[in-house]
């Protein structure tokens, strides 16, 4: 049992590295079945061990895989712990607040007096109704504070408390050119404040909110410019779309990858720091992907396949194009427009031979001819039907499609 504060949190015994005892951060199994932390079982191996520590027994090998499933496991409950320390906090700051005490309260806030308690009854103010949320978000001078707050600071706790306040507010600030301008004119520190909230902060909550704030001020091509060219970024956001991360966060990451993703700049940088394999996990990993994020990867894939290095990575990843013909009529019309799009580009509009094995070994001359007899829509329509015509002048797939046809005239469209 672990205490903090007042908060008591039994860990579960098997979140406990058995050589550190401690909660795991990047838990590893052996050979023999048993999980430890990285770094205990490193320790263990380079002093010369050649024995599982748990069992004794010897190690026919001392590689270890990665057991993403338990890293998972405590990254949920993790972020159940912060949200209990959170709500516990917010709670102790009461929620009785009024109005008249929103003055009182950010003149102290200017004035440095706790600021850290002061924020907690902000966000309790602005949980109580949307009102609320419009009252502090027309306040004279309060978004400017908190973007002050983003300069000014670097303890990451209280940077992600202003977060979840701007959140709150964020769809009642209506100006988002002006919101825009007081963020990115201050020499990076804010986008500094948000980047440090993705990577360092503790809440999920709050890194989504990190995340919301930047696409809500990616309004032009210079916004976008200036936040893809923030050092590490886009980085990052690629590492967030990783399958061990929470399911929400992976949609946030997607969708303000999309936001900024226009230039052949960005797209260029996203290609050079592996987006592609990203994606192709998120498209095969079907257990955790909602049609949300499955419709947003294969947007932004998309995208970047869109330029001549993107097409090669992709042709080059088999599993990638199966993946993305193994999505068309299976997860949503959106989904497969923008499948069909990648497919039809690569194809149709550029020949890659590789991607075209790769759409027959997936079975996707079948879901072709199929997608030509559903409802969808004519710009699908006019690609598979391109996509038939490759195949058609092909010698490979000519007689499987001769056969198809035979079997299937009286429904075919032709």
């Amino acid at each position: 049992m672990v205490r903090d504060v007042d908060l008591y949190v039994t860990v579960p015994s098997f979140f406990r590295c058995p050589i550190s005892l401690d909660v795991m951060k990047s838990p590893v199994s052996l050979c023999t079945g048993v999980t430890y932390d990285r770094t205990s079982i490193e320790r263990w191996l380079d002093s010369g061990n050649n024995t599982c520590p748990a069992t004794m027994q010897v190690l026919n090998s001392k590689e270890f895989v990665p057991n993403r499933t338990l890293q998972r496991l405590i990254k949920i409950w993790s972020d159940s712990v912060q949200t209990q320390k959170d709500n516990r906090v917010d709670s102790a700051a009461s929620s009785v607040v009024t109005r008249e005490d929103i003055e009182v309260l950010v003149k102290e806030m200017r004035a440095k007096k706790d600021k850290t308690d002061r924020l907690s009854k902000f966000i309790c103010f602005a949980k109580e109704s949307e009102e609320n949320c419009e009252f502090l978000a027309k306040f004279d001078g309060f978004v400017e504070m908190l973007v002050g707050f983003l300069v000014g600071d670097k303890d990451i706790n209280f940077l992600e408390r202003v977060v979840k306040v701007f959140v709150l507010i964020l769809n009642k600030v209506g100006d988002y050119k002006a919101l825009r301008l007081l963020i990115l004119k201050q020499n990076n520190d804010c986008l500094s404040a948000l980047l440090a909230v993705l990577k360092q902060g503790r809440s999920v909550s709050s890194r989504i909110g990190a995340l919301k704030i930047i696409e809500a001020i990616t309004l032009d091509a210079e916004s976008k410019q200036i936040v893809s060219e923030k050092e590490g970024f886009l980085l990052e956001l690629v590492k967030l779309i990783s399958l061990e991360n929470d399911p929400r966060l992976i949609e946030a990451s997607l969708s303000c990858l999309i936001a900024i993703s226009m230039s052949k700049r960005v797209k260029t940088n996203l290609i050079n720091f592996k987006v592609i394999a990203e994606l192709r996990k998120l498209l095969t990993g079907a257990q955790k992907a909602s049609v949300s994020i499955i419709e947003k990867a294969l947007k932004l894939l998309e995208m970047v396949t869109s330029l001549r290095e993107g097409r090669a990575e992709f042709c080059n990843d088999t599993a990638c194009v199966e993946a993305v013909m193994n999505k068309v009529l299976k997860v949503s019309s959106e989904a497969t427009e923008h499948a069909v799009m990648i497919l039809w580009s690569v194809c149709y509009l550029f020949r890659d031979g590789d991607a075209q094995d790769a759409l027959v070994k997936s079975n996707g001359l079948t879901k072709i001819l199929l997608l030509m007899q559903s409802n969808c829509s004519p710009v699908v329509r006019q690609m598979s039907g391109d996509l038939l015509k490759i195949f058609r002048v092909n010698s490979k797939f000519s007689s499987c499609l001769s056969s198809y046809d035979t079997k299937t005239t009286h429904i075919m469209p032709f």
